[in-house]
Formats: structure tokens, sequence, C-alpha cells
């Protein structure tokens, strides 16, 4: 390059003065001197110029400048353009100022999409400014609703399934007081467990409120107010939908209560407008429910347990079951000892209260006596379970039109079966063995769940308040023995497998050792260690040896040894996953991993039990059981209340199965009486260890009806035996529970036509626990239907065992009989000898056979027919 070229046109190394030339155009380093040309190096050349000693000319790059300027990019050219910047303008800034500096002119890259400390700023405070101004808006308009309007209460209406009123309820028992006519004890009680910090506080509480809204929009636990007013403002102007909008609105109305009102105003309305329980809102009422004084005459442990049901009267009225009782002698406690803590009172005062002040029992309306407050009991607790927003409190406002699934019609005829029982067959004035005999039924549509019929006690009227069909606590017998046979059918028995290498599935015909006190084995042949670290024996109800029996003929007598062997064999947490499968709930289910688990020591309640059952009678489907098809509200119907969807937990051929082995048991075993109905039944009876219950499940196609029996004193914890009742011996669940089942059946299925089963298909293969002989089964039985043995492991000539005969040694085969093969000796004939398991045949009979003792290994009956 030449050196004039590369010569500068400021020497003096000016920076540029940004002045313009004669034509407008600016010089790019200062005023030219006098006489110079007018150029810039960088800029452009004077119009019509052509390139001379002092007008140089430019190189490409300068060139390239020059048209990426004119083009309005500068430096940045084409790809600030291509980004979209705002048009430069000469002087190298925005050619328009923009009122919203974004994207951010003069930066690449990221740093061109980070707003500015200034638009960052501006945006907090335009968005602030909005949101205080939008909350001072509302406060402003949001009004005190009158409380004496909003607290009124409307009557909650029942309707039969057919759609004619069943009764109704919502008669609240209210009675406003003022602050002074509230026992002193009472209003520390509530402050001291409820809000210590009530009389100091603004009345919200900014994290209960925080996290409450946090819960209700990510679906978790909703909650209530946390501060006194915020829970009058509750109870008294809003309902009970857990809303943000509710919420808010919450919030508004508390600031507002506690700016307006003073604080003995809001701890009156408080105490007046809480719910009780028993039909009880307010203080005043729940005085009178309680103890039958007036507010301000109770004490100081009265007023303990009142402020202790704030937290739910549902579960700490001391009266209404026995554990509603412990919990509510347990918060009672927390109650004065918070009293203590918060300075209320006096350790002094406290040890006043050494006794728990028991209330007066609970008074019911006329228009709930008989079953209805039962129905109705079911029915609300139904309603709380599916609809969050249903509480005890919003029901005692009431305005719910409920339609429940209750047939008028079933429930008339089954307590009708009960009453006649109890007429001809109990005598409390006579047998002290007859008095606190407790019944309780119920009926389940199968294939549908719809709970048609229960029977719960026999009023409330007569201070019955436990509702016998929904109690839990009583073990169900015998009648848990199909779930053990439906999970072999399904799952298979671990002692064999197949070419898969899963379990092999097992038929009713499949024979198990029936010998009272037969040692049980593990799955590795090994015995099962009881709790005394002996083998386990189990025993039957009788003390027979009937030998090898299908599994159909032990359902059939009821044999507990097959049963608790065959749990081993399939597994007990298998049998226990398909029973909640099923509908069982896990709370009512002991552990599964028990010995006995098989022999129904778990407690579910009759309504859970029946609808268990019609997974059998729908084949296989298992549908929740339900109370309630309908719920109306303010014109609206609620949407929590769809019916119940069906599910497949049993293969239809599995249910068949289980099915045809309990038609065997009602038509020839401990469930005969129900052959005087005339049609084909399916069923089960069940009866626990010292009959201290009795049970039937029974069941149409279309149509299952569950049926227990226990003796329990009110007040008295735990169940006393049902031997001696009505003058016999020992009570089994073939006895009463069966009978109130076929005179209840009698009534309804008058008239009706008769209903047959499916005839079961096929279902897994014949295996015999081991030690049983190749043969047809070792018991030649009554029943309709004898076992029928693989032909490919019959072996010749081998007799069978009458189980009806008595158990003595003429009854046991000689070893000239049927010891020629010592694999196919009966118990006690030879040696054990290992199965393809691995587990020794039992030697129930032989010399080293235990006694009864639960010291010698032998465990007590857990169950029998």
């Amino acid at each position: 390059m030449s050196e004039h070229r590369r010569r500068s046109s400021n020497p003096g190394g000016e920076e540029p003065s940004g002045q313009q030339a004669d034509d407008g155009r600016p010089y790019a380093y200062g005023s030219p001197p006098e006489g110079a040309p007018s150029y810039t190096r960088g800029g452009e050349r004077p119009s019509g110029g052509r390139p001379t000693a002092q007008q140089p000319r430019l190189t490409r790059a300068e060139m390239r400048r020059q048209q990426a300027t004119r083009s309005g990019g500068g430096t940045a050219g084409r790809g600030a353009a291509a980004a979209g910047a705002p048009p430069v303008g000469r002087n190298g800034k925005p050619a328009k100022k923009r009122f919203i500096d974004y994207p951010r002119f003069g930066k690449t890259g990221f740093r061109r999409w980070i707003p500015s400390w200034k638009l960052q700023l501006s945006t907090f405070l335009l968005f602030f400014g909005t949101g205080v101004g939008a909350v001072g808006v509302t406060y402003a308009m949001t009004p005190i609703p009158d409380v004496n309007k909003v607290v009124e209460t409307q009557n909650n209406i029942y309707y039969w399934a057919d759609g004619s009123e069943m009764t109704r309820q919502g008669d609240t028992n209210r009675q406003v007081v003022q602050l002074g006519d509230i026992s002193k004890d009472l209003q520390n009680a509530a402050i001291s467990t409820e809000n210590a910090s009530f009389w100091d506080d603004s009345g919200i509480d900014p994290k209960g409120i925080a996290r409450a809204v946090y819960n209700m929009a990510t679906g978790g636990e909703t909650q209530g107010g946390s501060t006194i007013t915020q829970q009058y403002v509750k109870n008294a102007y809003l309902n009970q939908d857990q809303t943000l909008s509710r919420k808010a609105r919450e919030l508004f109305i508390t600031l507002k209560v506690n700016q307006e009102y003073g604080k003995d105003k809001i701890l009156t309305g408080y105490l007046n407008s809480s719910w009780f329980g028993r039909g009880a809102t307010g203080a005043q009422a729940a005085a009178q429910a309680y103890y039958g004084v007036n507010a301000k005459d109770l004490d100081l442990c009265q007023s303990a347990l009142l402020a202790g049901l704030l937290k739910g009267a549902a579960l700490y009225d001391p009266a209404t079951s026995p554990a509603n009782h412990e919990r509510a002698v347990k918060r009672w406690n927390e109650v004065l000892d918070r009293m203590v803590t918060t300075g209320a009172i006096t350790k002094e005062k406290r040890a006043t209260c050494a006794v728990f002040p028991e209330p007066t029992a609970k008074k019911a309306p006329a228009s709930m006596n008989g079953q209805v407050s039962y129905m109705v009991e079911v029915v609300n607790k139904y309603l709380m379970s599916k609809d969050k927003t249903i509480t005890e409190a919003a029901l005692a406002k009431g305005g719910y039109q409920i339609h429940t699934t209750f047939q008028k019609d079933k429930v008339d005829a089954l307590k009708k079966a009960v009453d006649d029982f109890q007429a001809e067959t109990l005598k409390p004035d006579k047998r002290e063995k007859d008095k606190f005999v407790q019944i309780g039924a119920a009926s389940v549509l199968p294939n549908d769940g719809a709970i048609v019929a229960i029977y719960g006690g026999p009023g409330v009227e007569t201070g019955h308040h436990t509702n016998n069909a929904d109690t839990l606590g009583v073990p169900v017998g015998s009648t848990f023995k199909p779930f053990v046979l439906a999970a072999a059918m399904q799952y298979g028995v671990q002692t064999e497998t197949g070419n898969d290498g899963k379990p092999k599935r097992i038929n009713a015909e499949s024979r198990y050792l029936a010998d009272d006190k037969t040692e049980i084995h593990k799955l590795d042949g090994s015995p099962v260690i009881g709790d005394d670290g002996k083998p386990y024996h189990q025993k039957n109800s009788g003390k027979g040896m009937p030998g090898y029996v299908s599994l159909k003929e032990a359902m059939r007598n009821s044999y507990n040894v097959p049963f608790v062997q065959l749990g081993q064999d399939v597994g007990t947490k298998v049998v226990g996953n398909l029973v909640e499968q099923m509908g069982l709930r896990k709370e009512s289910l002991t552990d599964s991993s028990t010995i006995t688990f098989p022999l129904g020591t778990s407690t579910p309640s009759a309504i859970r039990l029946a609808s268990a059952y019609s997974v059998f009678a729908a084949r296989g489907q298992q549908t929740d059981p339900y109370s309630v098809s309908k719920v109306i509200r303010e014109g609206a119907e609620l949407k929590s209340f769809a019916k119940p969807t069906p599910k497949a937990v049993l293969e239809e051929v599995v249910a068949d199965n289980v099915t045809d082995v309990l038609v065997n048991v009602a038509k020839n075993g401990t469930g005969e009486k129900t052959n005087a109905l005339g049609r084909q039944i399916a069923g089960k009876t069940g009866t626990t260890d010292r009959g201290l219950s009795a049970w039937w499940v029974g069941y149409t196609p279309s149509l299952v009806t569950s049926v227990g029996m226990w003796r329990e004193e009110a007040g008295k914890p735990g169940l006393q035996t049902l031997d001696g009742t009505a003058g016999k011996d020992e009570v089994h669940g073939g006895d009463f529970p069966t009978d109130i089942f076929t005179r209840y059946m009698k009534i309804i299925l008058n008239g009706q036509p008769k209903e047959t089963f499916p005839k079961p298909g096929e279902i897994g293969e014949q295996i015999d626990s081991s030690g049983a002989p190749a043969t047809a089964s070792a018991s030649a039985s009554a029943s309709a239907t004898a076992p029928v043995a693989d032909p490919t492991t019959i072996a010749p000539t081998v007799p069978t065992l009458t189980p009806s005969a008595p158990a003595t040694p003429s009854n046991t085969p000689s070893a000239t009989e049927s010891c020629l093969i010592p694999a196919f000796c009966p118990s006690g004939s030879a040696s054990p000898k290992p199965s393809k398991s691995g587990r020794p045949s039992g030697s129930p009979s032989g010399s080293g056979s235990p006694s009864s003792d639960p010291a010698n290994g032998v465990a007590p009956n857990g169950t029998s027919p």
C-alpha cells in the first residue's frame, strides 16, 4: 500500500468531533483544515469525487464497513438486522428511541435477552402496585355477611333406592348465648387447645394459610383455619369447599372481622357456631346434649371433654363406641395438660379432674329409630369418604338430598328375620347366656356393589349405638377358607411347578390330610414352628381322623387342617394380597404371615365380607360396596358419587369352581339348613375358637348376604363365648346365622324365579399334598360329587375311609391291606416318605401324636364350621 494512502487526515490524533461538512455529512476526524478535502477514512466520499492524493481510494474492507453502515448495522451489520435489532441512525444510535428497550440495543448474544435493571424494577413496581390495588379493592368490597342468615340450617333428606323418602335429618339443636353465659373453663379450654395466642394475634396465621393453599394447589391434604377467628369465619360465613377462592374469601373476611369485631365478640361467635356432635351446634346445645346442664354451669372436667370434641366430634364422642371412648379419654387428658402449659389452670386445679366425666347416653330423634339410624350412619360415612367438602358440620347445616341404595323391602325382611329368630330362640330373661347377643348382617348386589340391606342392631332408641353391620373386631372364622382355595386355583401351589417354572394351579379334587392335630409343614418339608418353639399341630373342631380328603370335601365339612396346610403351599401372603383385591380392608386383616391366617382370624365387617363373596357370585368381578347413588345440593348433582366400576380380580373359571364347592357346602355340608329354600344356594359357615363368633355367608347369582353373631356387653370391650346360648353347648355358623339367612331369603325370594349358577369349567389339576395315596380319595364321602382321581396315579385295591365313622383302630386299614406299597400307606402305618417337595407325610395318629396341650406344640382351635 502506498504511503499517501496510509496517511491520516488527522495527524494530530484528535478524536472525531461529530461536526458536519458543508454538504451535511459528518466529519470523522474533527473539522478539516482550511482547504483540505472533505472526506473521512471510514465514511462517505464527496459525491462525484474521484480518488486523488488528498482523497485516497478506499480499501475493500473500508468499502464493506461503509456498506454495512448504510444498511443500518454499524459493525454489527447484517447480524443485528437479522436478529431483529432496531434500525440504526447515522450517529450510531437507534434511529427512534423505543419505550421498552427489549431486546436490548447494543448488546449481543445472551445479554440482549436479559432485561436491564430499570426494566426489571419497573415491571416489579407495576405488578406490585397492581396487586396492592386489587387487594385493597377486594378488601373494601368484601362484606361481612349476616351471621344470623348464613347459619340457618336445612334438613338433609334421605331416599330409598326406589326414590321414596326414608327420613329427614337436620333439626340442629342450636341456641345462641352471650359469652358471660358460657363457662370460663370452656372458654379457656377452647383457647388453650385451638389458638393459645388468640388474645394477641391478628386473627390469621400466614404460615397456616400458605400451607393450606399449597396443599390445595398441589392436591395434598386440605386444612381448615388454624386460628379461632379463621375457624369462626369458616363456621359462620363460608361453606366447606376447600378451594383457593374460598380460602381467599376466608382471608379477607377474617381480616375484616378481626378489625371490626372485638376479641370477645369473635370468641362468642366461635363458641356459638362450632359443631360438637349429637346434633349440637354451639356450647349451650352441647352442654345440654352431653351433660344436661347449661353452658355456664359446666365444670372444668366437662369443659375439657367438650373442647376436645372441637377436633372432631365423630371421633371423640365417648358414648359412640369403645374405640371412641378410648380416644376421648386420651384427648381429654391432652386438653387438661395443655391448659396447664398455657397457664389457664394450675397443676393443683388440673389434679381435681382425676375421673373421666362420662356424658349421658346419646339420644336420637324418633325419625332415626330402628335400622334408619344405622343406614344413615353408613351413608354419612360414605359421603364424607367420597367428598372431603362434606363434613359432619356441613351435614349438620343440611341442604343435601341423598339417594341411597337401600331397598326397603329387603331391609324390612332382614329385620323381621332377626326379630323372629330372637323371639323364638333367645330367652334372656331365663338364660344368662342369651344376654348381650349381637347380630350384624348385610346384603350386597354382585356385579354392582350396591348395599341393599343391613341389620345394625336393635336401634339407637334401645341404647345400642354401634352399627353391627359395619363394625370391626369380630373374627369371621372359616368363611375365610374359600379365599384360600381361590388363591390356590388362581396362582397355584408352590410345592409343584409346571414346565414354565410357575406354581401349578390346583383344583378342588386335590387331596390333603384332614386328621386332627396334624403337623403343618413348610415348602421345604420342615415343620412349621409355633409360638412355643415346637412343631405346630393344627386342630379341627372335631377329633376325627378322616385321612386324606379332597379340598371340596374339606370345605364341605370345614376341616381346618387342609386349609392351614394349603395356605403354606400357596403362600399366606398371596392369600392376603388376593383378599385385599377382593375388597377386604387391610386394617381388618391380621398379619398374613401367621400360621392360622387361612382360618379367618381377620375381622372384616359384615358389609365387607358380603362384598368380597360377591366376587364369586359375579364370576370374578369385584366392585367396591357403595350406599349412595346420587347427591343433590342447591339444585346441582355432586360429581363425586359415580357408580363404582367393576374390575376383574379372579378368572371366571376360578370363581365358578369356588362357587361349585360352596354349593356343595350349602346342599350337603354345614350350611344344609338352606335346603329349606328349595333352590340353589352357595355359601360357607364360620365359627371361631372358643365360640367367640359364628358366621354364614350365602349367595344366589343376584344377591350376597352375610350374617354374623357374637356376644358383647355394652361398655365392656372383648367378646364373650356363644357356647351355651339358646341352651346349646356349642354354637356354630351352621346354626343360628344360617337360620337367620334362611328366614330372610324365604321372604325376599317368595314368588321369584329360581336362579342357578353357571356350570364350572375345568381348572388346574389334582395336586395332592405329600403322603397322599396315589388312588381315589381316602374317604368315601357322602358328597354328591366324589373326587375323581387321575387315572395315571391310581393304585390297585386301596380301601377308603368313611369320614363319619368313629376314629377307632378298626377304621385304620391294616398293613396287609394297604401297606404293600409304603408310599401309599395311610398316616401312621409306615415310615414317612418324602414327597417331590421334600415334605414328609404327616403322622397325626402315631405314638408321637401330641396332646391338646398348647405346651406340647398343639395350637388352640383356630376355627370350626
